[in-house]
């Protein structure tokens, strides 16, 4: 599913990644782990595209994401779902509109797109809340609304960058609780943490990352 082989990434004269070669297998889940600095963040947006590698191949489902163009990055992250710590909703749409904008960009039906957000909703805790706005709702809830958005398509692969970082505790469990139940659904799941607690509680396979360097997979 998710492969790369010699990959670095430098910004300069600093090196974000250096020599990471990594397998992920189709239906995993794994903590992408380390300090502040260590390249977790840089190892996610290499792999949804916001970056390219400045050295070696990244693989997923047998797509070379480092040669792929501007014009088709779309198509691919149509098979990946991305949550991120600062939700990035659009608080004057609904819920409903959020978490169905996906489709409704490539132009998916609107009774479709309704059936669709209306089960998500119901994944994540959510169900009948379509209508509300997310500056309404608690930061858990926020963050539910953005792992519905993430779903929408049923992606192979979910991307999470530290999705519990501005939850208390109690709304952070919620949050790994619903990407486990996802992950059980056949979906790889990668989520950017340095949440010991977190790991331990839900205690999935760690790549660990110091100084760019994969040291523990």
């Amino acid at each position: 599913m998710i492969r790369l082989y010699h990959v670095h990434k430098r910004y300069g004269d600093i090196s974000a990644l250096r020599d990471v070669n990594l397998r992920v297998a189709k239906g995993d889940f794994a903590y992408v782990t380390g300090p502040s600095g260590a390249g977790k963040s840089t190892m996610l947006k290499l792999l949804y595209g916001a970056e390219k590698p400045t050295e070696g191949k990244l693989l997923l489902g047998g797509v070379d994401v480092s040669k792929l163009s501007r014009r088709r990055l779309p198509a691919l992250r149509r098979n990946m779902g991305i949550v991120f710590q600062d939700f990035k909703l659009i608080n004057s749409r609904t819920v409903t509109d959020n978490i169905g904008l996906a489709l409704e960009v490539i132009g998916t039906p609107r009774a479709l797109i309704d059936r669709r957000v209306s089960a998500v909703l119901g994944i994540v805790g959510l169900r009948g809340r379509g209508q509300e706005y997310p500056a309404t709702m608690s930061g858990g809830e926020q963050q539910r609304v953005a792992v519905a958005r993430a779903i929408i398509n049923d992606p192979s692969i979910l991307l999470a960058d530290e999705p519990t970082g501005n939850l208390d505790g109690g709304m952070a469990i919620e949050v790994m609780e619903i990407l486990q139940s996802i992950n059980l659904r056949g979906t790889t799941v990668l989520v950017a943490t340095h949440d010991a607690g977190l790991m331990d509680r839900f205690p999935f396979r760690r790549l660990r990352f110091e100084c760019g360097k994969l040291v523990k997979s």
